[in-house]
């Protein structure tokens, strides 16, 4: 839409109040900041919610893998053969045993339930989820007969552990003896204590190596799962299909959907109905854009039939109000831009200081998985918001253009 000289000098004249034209100002002020507010509400959202869905995917399978071959009864004995046969297949970036058991913590007085991790002291300090998220001591204690373990920061707070303290893990699988089984309870020193940053994570994790894990759960020598990692995460059934049939009389193959389905599955709910919601603010500021954009082509009428009368087109009268709209809609779009930027910068300074002003925790760990409030913008998410919101601008300009281009001089003038 290229405006010529006089059209420019109108559509300025136009976008600044004049004598009497205070309130259609206001009225388009309001508009270009409700459009700020629906663009910078929308793109904070989902970049909150993105973020919170890769923070999420990061953490979860980086500790958990991509899908893990589980034993029907807990145990995998044959697992090195289907370590290997996993290797093997294409697309299969690793395949480690693992063993995951949950049992109980006790440590001065104090009970929780924990998930022992048993890992090779390789996969332990490969992984970078654990490897770089220490807080405090060294995973280079961690070695086979050691009994030493490493857990989560926010097991150690609940048991009230520190670095070198022991704690001792019950297990129910102990000796039979004429009055039933007896839990066998073995203690452990803490030489390493991590923060994955989920919440239910750190409140359970205990990690020790492989055959401390086999000795504590008396595997003989079995694991409980084989962790698998792939180039592709939203393949990895079509890559992993081939070992099935290899597996299909010791245990079963469960991807990272299968387990984490339902938390996942809310989120992808979550995010398309916080999506059509705050669109609500940008379809109101665009109201206001074309209730402004009407009054303003009431306040101006005898302008336009004077326009008319010295020659100015239909089109040219269309192309000023639509410049008018758009340019507010553009305006607000931009600002849009910038609020959502600075916010998701100082997006947990923002928490922080509402939390202190209100005293009220607004992101509980326990509730919301992760400690901090993650953000990940996608570009493409961006841009069609602010294509949506450009659009929306266009579209409510169309009715009061056109309703000024066809204001007729000779009824307007008859009486002036």
């Amino acid at each position: 839409m290229i405006l010529n000289r006089y059209e420019r000098m109108i559509a300025k004249r136009y976008l600044l109040p004049g004598k009497g034209e205070a309130f259609i100002f206001l009225v388009a002020s309001i508009s270009l900041v409700a459009v700020a507010l629906g663009v910078a509400a929308l793109i904070v959202v989902m970049s909150v919610m993105n973020g919170f869905r890769a923070e999420l995917f990061d953490k979860i399978v980086g500790l958990n893998g991509h899908a893990v071959v589980q034993g029907y009864d807990g145990k995998l004995g044959d697992w090195r053969r289907i370590a290997a046969d996993a290797r093997k297949l294409p697309g299969v970036t690793s395949a480690t045993p693992l063993i995951e058991q949950p049992l109980m913590a006790t440590y001065g007085g104090r009970v929780e339930g924990v998930l022992v991790r048993g890992m090779t002291v390789e996969d332990i300090r490969r992984n970078p989820v654990i490897r770089d998220k220490v807080v405090r001591g060294s995973l280079d204690a961690l070695t086979p007969g050691s009994g030493r373990v490493a857990i989560g920061a926010r097991l150690a707070e609940q048991l009230g552990a520190d670095l070198g303290t022991q704690i001792s893990l019950i297990s129910p699988q102990g000796q039979t003896t004429p009055f039933g089984t007896v839990p066998r309870i073995v203690s452990y020193q803490i030489a390493a204590i991590f923060e994955v940053g989920v919440y239910d994570y750190d409140k359970a994790f205990v990690v020790m190596p492989m055959s401390d894990a086999q000795t504590l759960l008396m595997l003989d020598g079995a694991v409980g799962m084989i962790e698998i990692q792939t180039v592709d995460a939203d393949r990895v059934g079509e890559i992993l299909a081939p070992l099935k049939p290899r597996i299909a009389m010791q245990g079963e193959i469960r991807d990272w959907r299968d387990l984490n389905s339902s938390l996942f599955e809310a989120l992808a709910v979550e995010r398309v109905t916080m999506f059509i919601v705050l669109s609500l603010i940008i379809l109101v500021a665009v109201f206001n854009i074309l209730s402004s954009l009407i009054m303003l082509v009431r306040a101006k009428r005898r302008d336009i039939a004077i326009l008319r009368t010295m020659g100015a087109s239909r089109g040219a009268l269309m192309k000023i109000f639509m410049t008018v709209g758009t340019v507010i809609g553009v305006l607000g779009t931009g600002t849009g831009i910038a609020l959502g930027a600075l916010f998701l910068f100082y997006r947990q300074a923002v928490v922080n200081f509402v939390q202190f002003v209100t005293g009220q925790n607004l992101w509980d760990p326990s509730i919301r998985f992760l400690t901090e409030l993650p953000a990940k913008s996608d570009p493409v998410e961006v841009t069609a918001i602010v294509a949506m919101a450009l659009g929306f601008s266009f579209l409510s300009t169309l009715y009061p253009a056109w309703k000024a281009a066809s204001t007729d001089p000779v009824e307007v003038l008859r009486y002036e």
